[in-house]
Formats: C-alpha cells, structure tokens, sequence
C-alpha cells in the first residue's frame, strides 16, 4: 500500500470489493462470508467507515487468530496481511471467490453494493444451484416412480425411437435411469414435469394460461392448459390455432392450410416457453392473442452471457433446465442447439411477417408476432412520419386512400400529401391505382418482398 496516497486512495471507497472496520468482531465474519459468496473482496481492519486511519491494537494476535477462526467457522482460506502506515497498524484481510456455497451460522451472505444481503427462498435456491452448476429439473422431488403415467412415456418412446436406443420392453425405472431422471428412487422435477400422471399436483404453477384479448382489458376467452409437459404444447397449439384465420391455396393440385401466422415459429415459441421457463417462480406462462399479434410471456429472464440481439443470429445454447431440453431433443421437438430463435425469425419471414420481438421484461422474457407488417411498431421502425402511418393504418382499415383523403385525415397541403404518398409508393407499402387525377388511389401491398424497398 502506498505510504503518501494509497490512503487517500481508499477514502469513501466502500464498494462491493472493499468494506472498512475500526475493529474486528466476530459478528464480522457475515462479511467475510458475503464476500466468499460473490466476486470476493478485501476487508480493511484499523479504518473508519471513509476509509481514514484508525489503526489496531494486538494486531499480532489478530494476524494469528483470523485465518484459524475463517477456517474453522466458514471452512475457507483467507489471506491475512499487516501492515504499517503513517505508524500505524492496519490489518487487510483478502477474501478469494468461493466455487461452492458459504455458509455462516447456517445461513449465506452475498455482496450487493457495499452492503451484504442474507439470501432466502427461492433466491437461495438460485444461488446454490448456480454455484454447483446444476439445473432445479436435475433435482430430486419426494414423488416415486409409480406416479409416472406410462401412456406418455411409451409416447416419447415412440417419438425417440430415431434418437435413443429404448423399447417400449423396457421397464419404467431402467428407461427413466437412462434419461437421468431418477435419483435415489425418487423423480427428478424435469421427470414429474414430463411424465407425472398430474404434475400440477406437486407443482402447482407449472401450468400455461392462454387469453384472447380484442383490447388490453378486454378478454374474449381465457383457458388454462395443465397436465405434463408434452399435453401443454398439444394445447397450446390447438388453442392458438383455434383463434387464428387460416385460408386455403391450391399447389400443384393439393389444397394447403395458410394460417396467419406460421405454425412452426408458433410451435418453437411454445417449445422454447416450456423447456427454458424458470420453474422456481410463482408465474405461468402467459400466452395473448390479440387482433394483430401474439405475445408470448415466460418467467425467467436470458442465462448470463446471452443478449435478446444475440438471438437473432448464430449464438451457444445455454440451458436453464437442461434434462427437459435433453427429452424434448430426443422427442425431436428440439432439433438443433442454439437455433431455434433464428429460425423463428426465418419463418416469419417466410411468411411475409416483420421479425418477432424478442424483449426481456416484467421479470421474464417476451416474444412477440405481429400478424403483418402494417401494425404501428414496425411502421416506426421503418422510419415513416406520424402522418404516414396515419394514413397506412387508415387504408388497413377502409382499403383505399386518395390524395384528397390524405390531406383530410393529416391536415396538410396537397404538395405534403403527394410526397408522402410517392414515399410509401417507393417502399413498396402502397400501390398506386390510376396514374393521375382525381381517379387515382393507394391500397396495400398485400405481399411485400421483405428486403426490398425498405421492406
């Protein structure tokens, strides 16, 4: 430490590395055990709260003392140093980050700020499975194997006969020992989750809750779907079907099934809602469907290390709940890691849709379709004026707008309506019907190319 200005270095520098005291007491080994717990930290004994010199009396005895009193009581090692300044003795005591839970008392500390926080609940679930890098689906429940519904697992037999060398033969023990979902005779959460004849018996809000919304408070019809994890997604998909349009093409003599939105992004957005939710939280997942978009909520925000633009191009798969993801890969609902939100994008695409958003918010994370790319948000995000999308919701609205219409709705000179008109004409939004005069009119471009024009 530097004699001139390392003091002044440290002055009122408290922080989530750096905590002062005037004298050691034992009821200090809280902090000791908070900063084992998160990134480590350094623990200056003789300094008042600003971090101005005190200095300590029987500083030997402590030098002595602490690394055998740490060790005994939180079982870690300590660095334990004195140090002179000015003439007067400080103790600095260098915690290092621990690999494995701390506990002090029988209770765990973490660094938050400059402050320490005792860790509970669900949170102290959270900590502990992250420090021992193991998923709450790995996990031991108290049910037993005979609460295992056989029908679905000789489902999944039959969906994994291409991915897993198992028979319907097999016994239900040796095949669930296979998959890594039994321990100590008992289910794991991801198997009570998978295959428990009624899962929302142990696990209350493991369950799926589909609205259809005409306006934010307006609700025309509301299900919750519940059973093991393979009936949700048939649910899920059946009630969203059941309030989304679907028109009829003939191709190459076949007649085909057009939704209005594509049914294998809808598909992989249930998938991904199911297997990468946070199972610990209070929350279901939340499904809306509103007239011009699908929203699609679940508890539980992105792993550490990924972003929401991460998603939208090549990124590693990190797993919340890794032995459900392992089943549903088997099952092939999952068919390869890391891609499955680049080919959401890519179908929506496909389908002449603007990009689903995917946002983290409210605590989880959120993806959302829109029906078309005539809806205000990506109309914004096009960069149009007020005006202009003004008059593009207009025409989705009465199908047709004139020059004259324009200028009514917006309150503008006919040169201002003409302009904006010829811009939306350039980005391939409207097309222009009639070449001049008062016959002229704008309707949609009902299938834009995406890609082209702005589009």
């Amino acid at each position: 430490m530097n004699v001139n200005g390392g003091m002044q270095v440290l002055k009122k520098l408290e922080s989530h590395l750096v905590e002062f005291k005037r004298e050691w007491k034992d009821e200090f080994l809280k902090e000791v055990c908070a900063f084992a717990n998160s990134d480590g930290g350094t623990i200056f004994i003789g300094m008042d709260k600003n971090g101005n010199l005190i200095g300590v009396k029987n500083p030997e005895k402590l030098l002595e003392d602490l690394p055998n009193k740490i060790r005994d009581v939180l079982s870690i090692t300590v660095i334990v140093k004195l140090e002179e300044i000015e003439g007067k003795k400080i103790i600095k005591l260098e915690v290092p980050s621990s690999s494995i839970p701390v506990s002090y008392n029988g209770k765990f500390y973490v660094r938050t700020g400059s402050t320490k926080q005792e860790l509970k609940g669900v949170e102290l679930l959270r900590f502990i499975m992250r420090k021992q890098n193991t998923s709450w689906d790995s996990l031991p429940s108290e049910i037993g194997i005979d609460k295992v519904d056989r029908e679905t697992l000789d489902m999944f037999i039959e969906m994994a006969k291409d991915r897993l060398p198992i028979s319907r033969k097999d016994t239900t023990e040796k095949i669930l020992e296979s998959l890594e979902l039994v321990k100590d005779g008992k289910l794991t959460n991801a198997a009570v989750l998978l295959f428990a004849k009624n899962p929302q018996k142990y696990l209350k809000n493991a369950f799926v809750r589909i609205g259809r919304f005409k306006t934010p408070v307006d609700i025309i019809d509301s299900i919750e779907i519940e059973g093991n994890l393979f009936k949700q997604l048939d649910g899920m998909i059946k009630v969203i079907k059941r309030h989304i349009s679907v028109r009829y093409e003939i191709k190459d003599i076949r007649r085909e099934d057009v939704w209005e939105y594509p049914l294998e992004a809808i598909r992989e957005a249930s998938i991904n809602a199911l297997a990468h939710r946070e199972y610990l939280s209070s929350e279901d997942i939340q499904i809306k469907i509103y007239d011009d978009r699908i929203w699609f909520w679940n508890p539980g925000k992105l792993p550490e290390g990924l972003s929401t633009e991460m998603l939208r191009k090549e990124h590693p798969s990190k797993l919340r709940n890794k032995l459900i993801a392992f089943v549903f890969y088997y099952a092939g609902l999952i068919e390869k890691w890391g891609t499955g939100t680049i080919r959401i994008i890519s179908w929506c695409r496909k389908h002449g849709l603007p990009d689903p958003e995917f946002v983290e918010e409210f605590g989880g994370f959120s993806v959302r379709f829109w029906k078309d790319i005539y809806n205000e948000e990506h109309l914004k995000k096009l960069r149009l004026n007020k005006r202009q999308i003004k008059a593009v919701l207009y025409v989705k609205r009465e199908g047709e707008i004139t020059n004259k219409k324009y200028q009514e709705i917006n309150n503008v000179s006919k040169r201002t309506a003409t302009n904006d008109l010829a811009e939306l004409v350039r980005l391939n939004i409207f097309f222009q019907v009639g070449i001049t005069g008062k016959g002229t009119k704008y309707v949609l471009n009902m299938n834009p190319q995406r890609g082209k024009r702005g589009i």
